[in-house]
Formats: structure tokens, sequence, C-alpha cells
């Protein structure tokens, strides 16, 4: 198990929760004072639904699918799900893709793309790089013969990561035109679907993403025996749509759900169930109790949330 868990001090750490609440806590409050003037029901279903759809593009389509083969599907799924990452707008499908190998094959060693605990100190410096700096140091640096070799292979996804800065723009596109259409065919309609469900879901959904990178290497709890300062985070695990069962996803990395307990709540795993019940997903990676049980390490607590 790995030390050093808890060399952050108080105030480290309330800071550190202090940046990634406030944000939220912001957008909350700008819903509430724009209320039926710049922000309405369809406003936040326009939201709601594309970061599901944006989402889940990010958590099963380049995470489990394509980074850690947890389901096999058919190619024109591979294809849709790798655009819907696209325009989750965390980058293209083979950088995307290699980044994440290579955090597996470093985790929190020298060489991880954005491990909180090498590379810039313990603390604040190194929860910053996990968190945001990494994106203007490590991002899409990682080899993609070395880290995402039959992705690279795959003329499709090739031509899909290249496609990358359409599909970005087409992202912000859509919610603009729901937002025209829903809202009466007007500018401020579209402008409203751009702001709330092309601006504001960018910012929640990459906030969230990158808490992983961050928070689940910091706080939470750790069940497994493995080698590196991954953690469970439950009260991320709904708004990450169960990526926040990190230290579950480090223990076993080609399981199709994160969360393994009944308890733990995984939005992307029932959606892959479902996939599966309707034939789109086969050879689906289940962990049984058995192997659960023979790398579970005394439960502990690495840092109180």
């Amino acid at each position: 198990m790995c030390a050093n868990l808890q060399a952050m001090t108080k105030a480290e750490r309330i800071a550190n929760m202090t940046g990634v609440v406030i944000p939220f806590l912001g957008l909350i409050a700008a819903v509430v004072l724009l209320w039926q003037s710049w922000v309405d029901w369809i406003d936040l279903g326009i939201l709601a639904g594309l970061y599901l759809l944006y989402g889940m593009g990010v958590t099963v389509g380049y995470h489990r699918l394509l980074t850690h083969r947890a389901f096999k599907t058919y190619k024109p799924v591979e294809y849709g799900f790798a655009v819907l990452g696209s325009m989750g707008l965390q980058g293209g499908v083979l950088d995307w893709v290699a980044d994440h190998r290579k955090h597996h094959a470093h985790t929190d060693q020298e060489g991880d793309p954005h491990s909180p605990h090498v590379g810039h100190g313990e603390g604040l410096a190194g929860l910053w790089h996990a968190h945001t700096g990494w994106l203007f140091e490590t991002h899409g640096q990682a080899d993609w013969k070395k880290y995402a070799k039959e992705l690279y292979e795959d003329r499709g996804m090739k031509k899909l990561n290249r496609l990358f800065p359409m599909l970005a723009l087409l992202s912000l596109l859509v919610p603009a035109a729901l937002g025209f259409a829903l809202h009466g065919f007007t500018a401020e309609g579209a402008l409203r679907g751009l702001v709330w469900g092309g601006l504001v879901r960018a910012f929640f959904l990459h906030h969230i993403t990158w808490s992983i990178n961050s928070v689940c290497h910091y706080f939470g709890r750790r069940r497994f025996d493995v080698e590196d300062h991954s953690t469970n985070v439950a009260w991320l695990a709904l708004p990450s749509l169960g990526e926040a069962w990190h230290h579950n996803h480090h223990a076993f990395p080609r399981s199709a759900s994160h969360g393994l307990r009944w308890w733990e709540v995984d939005v992307s795993a029932l959606i892959i169930g479902g996939l599966q019940r309707v034939g789109l997903a086969w050879n689906v990676v289940r962990i049984s109790p058995e192997r659960q049980e023979a790398k579970t390490a005394r439960e502990k607590t690495a840092v109180p949330v």
C-alpha cells in the first residue's frame, strides 16, 4: 500500500476542496439569480441531457470501451462512442486513450501524465497539476503507437481524431440549435442553449473529470491492495457517472463496472448493462466476489472528506 496519503495539511485539504466545490456553488447561484430571465427548465434540460450524452461518450466510450476494452461491440458503435467522447471536449480519441493508458502504466510514479504525487511535489501544487495544470504540460503527449496501437492502426479512429476540432464545434452548435428550436426559434433561445448546454455543460463535465485525476488520488476510501494512491469518493460517483469509484477501477482496470458493491451507484455500468440486454455489448468484463476478496486489504480511509 502507498505511503504518504496524509501528507497534506488540514489547510491544504480545505483549500483544495474549496477550489473544487466553489465553482459549482457559483453555478447554482447563477441559476437561482437568473431563473426565468436567462435560464429555465428548457435550458437545464438541454444542459442535463447533453451532459449525460457527451459524458457517456467519455466514460463508457473513451474510457471503458476504447481504453480498457471492458466489453465488445460493433465497429459502428465504437465509432459512435468516439464521436460522443470527442464532443465531450476532452481531446481527440487517440490522445485521450493514450494518455489514460500511460496513466495506468505509471500510476502515481514518474511518467504519469496527471498524478498529484510526482513531478510537482505534494500538496496544492500536485493537486493543481493533476486537476488542471497537466493540460498545459503533458496532455496529448503520450505516444499513440505505444499506448493506443490498435486505434492508431484503425483508419476510422485516426480520421475521427483528426476531425476533433469539427466535432468540438458541433458539440456547441447542437445545444444552440436545441435552444433556438425549443425557445420558439429566437436568437435569444440559441444563445441560451449555447451558454447552458454548451459552455456551462463543458465546464461542469471538465471539472468532474479532472476531479477524478486530483480528488480521487488524494481523498476518500481504499479497500484493495494496489500500489498507487487511488481512492473511492462516494459524493463524486453520481456526477461522474460512476468514475469516482476510482480505487475499484485501479484494482480491476478492465471491469465494466467501477461500482463493485450494490450501493456503489455507477450510471456508466447501467448503460453498458442496457447495451448488453439489447445485443449491442458482449464479453462484458465483471469481477466475481471471490476475485474481489482475494485482492481486499484492510479497508482504511486515506483522507477524510
